[in-house]
C-alpha cells in the first residue's frame, strides 16, 4: 500500500487500540528533542520509519535526504519503509527499537505519547507557525508534527461526469445518487467503486465527520453523542454509502476489488467516482499519465451538503512525524522533522496542503477556492476521549469491519434494516461512552 495517508493512514488501524500496545517500562517521560542550535554540529545516523513504501523503492526519500544533507552535512539518514505499517510498528514499540523517527501510529492512545516520543515544544511556540498542534498535544506539550494536510473529497473523472451531462457538483446526498445514476445510463463506467477488499479506503468515509455539518466541534459531538442519530454526520455519510450500493451504481462484486488496479481503471474512465482524500489526487493523475491518458480528467469535488450556500471541508493531518524517546540522537532527529516539514517540498510534491500557516493551497485545490469551499479544522480536544469510546465500542469508526458490514447489507449480503444497523452502532456507542466518561 502506497498511500499516506490516511486521513487515512491515521485512520486505518485505531482498532487495534483493544490489542493493547504498552510499549517499553523504561520510557523516560518528558524528555524533550530540542531545536538544533548550529546545524553543523548535529551529527549522527537517525533511522526514519515510513509507510511511503513508493517513495522509498523509487528514490525519492534519498532525494529529499541528500537535500536536508546540505544543511545538516554530519546526519546520515536511513529509511525503512513498513508495508503493514500499523501492525508491524505497533509491535515493535513494545521495544525502545522502533527508529529515531516515526509517523505515530493510530493505534497508540494519544495520552501516552510521552511515553514514546520526545517533546517538540509547547502548543504556543508552535501553533503560530503550524496546524494541527492540537491532535498530538499532551499535557502542555507537541508531540507530533505531521508533514501534510489533507482533506476529504470524491476524486472523480471529469470525463466521464460531463459525458453523462454533469457539470456542477451535486449539493445534497439524494443529488450525487441522482448522479450516479445518469453515469449508469449514460456512460460505460462504474459509477462508484468502494474498494471493499482492500478494506482500509472504506475508512476515508468516517473523515466525511465535520464536513457534512461544517462544524468545528463534530469529534466533541462523537464524544458527547450517538454519531448516528438522526441528521448527524456519520449517519448522513454511512446512509449515502449504503444509497450508492443499495442502487446497483457501484461495482458488481466487492469482493473482487483491487485498490491499485482500481487508479488506472479511473484514470481511463472505467470507474467514475470513489470517496478518498486530496493525498489521492496524485497517485490517480500519476496513473493517468502512466495509462496515456489526461492526467487534467482528474478531478475531486466535495461532500455533497451545503451549509449557508457553501461546501465545507474539513482539513485534518496525515501521519504525525515523531521522534523517539529512546532516541539516541534527538537533536538529528528533531532536525529531520522541522527539515521535512519546512522546507523539503513534500506538501507540493503530493498535491496536498502546507501545514504551514499562510501557505497556498495547491493547485489540484484551486477548483475549491474558485467554488468558495469553506475549510474547517476540527477541535480535538476530546480525540483521545472518541479513540477510548471506539474502543470500548468495538464499533471501529476507524477501522473498515463496520462499514464492510454496511456495504454487505446494502448489497443483500448480510439481513437486516438500515435503521436497525444504525441503532445497533449507537446503542453500542453510547453505552461505551457513559462507561467511558464514568473513568472506569
Amino acid at each position: 500500500m502506497n498511500r499516506r495517508t490516511s486521513f487515512a493512514g491515521t485512520l486505518l488501524a485505531a482498532a487495534l487500540l483493544a490489542a493493547g500496545c504498552t510499549g517499553s517500562g523504561g520510557a523516560s517521560k518528558g524528555a524533550d528533542a530540542k531545536v538544533p542550535d548550529d546545524p553543523a554540529k548535529v551529527s549522527g545516523t537517525i533511522k526514519v520509519l515510513t509507510q511511503r513504501t513508493d517513495l522509498v523503492q523509487d528514490g525519492t526519500m534519498k532525494k529529499y535526504a541528500a537535500e536536508f544533507n546540505k544543511t545538516y552535512p554530519k546526519v546520515e539518514v536511513e529509511f525503512e519503509a513498513v508495508t503493514d505499517y500499523e501492525g508491524e510498528v505497533k509491535i515493535r514499540m513494545n521495544t525502545e527499537n522502533y527508529g529515531d523517527v516515526l509517523m505515530i501510529p493510530a493505534v497508540i492512545k494519544k495520552g501516552d505519547y510521552p511515553k514514546f516520543f520526545a517533546s517538540l515544544g509547547t502548543p504556543a511556540e508552535r501553533s503560530g507557525k503550524y496546524r494541527f498542534t492540537d491532535f498530538t498535544t499532551v499535557g502542555g506539550k507537541v508531540y507530533g508534527q505531521s508533514p501534510i494536510g489533507v482533506t476529504p473529497g470524491f476524486v472523480y473523472n471529469k470525463r466521464v461526469w460531463k459525458d453523462a451531462g454533469i457539470t456542477d457538483w451535486p449539493t445534497t446526498p439524494a443529488a450525487f445518487v441522482d448522479d450516479l445514476r445518469a453515469i449508469k445510463s449514460r456512460t460505460k463506467a462504474v459509477p462508484y467503486y468502494t474498494n471493499f477488499k482492500d478494506k482500509w479506503p472504506l475508512t476515508s468515509w468516517t473523515s466525511a465527520n465535520g464536513s457534512a455539518s461544517c462544524d468545528t466541534g463534530a469529534t466533541t459531538a462523537l464524544a458527547d453523542g450517538d454519531p448516528w442519530a438522526e441528521g448527524a454526520d456519520l449517519r448522513v455519510a454511512d446512509t449515502l454509502l449504503y444509497d450508492v450500493v443499495h442502487d446497483g451504481l457501484a461495482e458488481k462484486d466487492p469482493t473482487t476489488t483491487n485498490w491499485e488496479g482500481s487508479k488506472p481503471r479511473l484514470a481511463k474512465g472505467d470507474i467514475a467516482t470513489m470517496w478518498l482524500g486530496s493525498w489521492a489526487i496524485t497517485q490517480f493523475r500519476a496513473a493517468a499519465e502512466q495509462a496515456g491518458t489526461d492526467p487534467d480528467d482528474i478531478g475531486f469535488m466535495p461532500f455533497p451538503v451545503q451549509a449557508g450556500g457553501r461546501f465545507c471541508a474539513v482539513v485534518a493531518p496525515d501521519y504525525n512525524q515523531a521522534v523517539n524517546v529512546h532516541s539516541a540522537h534527538k537533536e538529528a532527529a528533531r532536525a529531520w522533522i522541522d527539515w521535512f516539514t519546512d522546507r523539503s517540498g513534500y506538501a507540493d510534491d503530493n498535491l496536498t496542503l502546507s501545514p504551514v500557516k499562510g501557505a497556498p493551497l495547491p493547485d489540484v485545490l484551486k477548483p475549491y477556492q474558485d467554488a468558495g469551499v469553506k475549510f474547517i479544522e476540527l477541535d480535538d480536544t476530546d480525540g483521545a476521549t472518541v479513540k477510548a469510546i471506539d474502543n470500548q465500542s468495538e464499533v471501529g469508526i476507524y477501522a473498515p469491519d463496520y462499514r464492510q458490514n454496511l456495504v454487505d447489507l446494502a448489497r443483500g449480503a448480510r439481513k437486516g434494516s438500515l435503521d436497525d444497523f444504525f441503532a445497533d452502532l449507537g446503542k453500542r456507542w453510547t453505552e461505551a461512552a457513559r462507561t467511558v466518561g464514568s473513568g472506569s
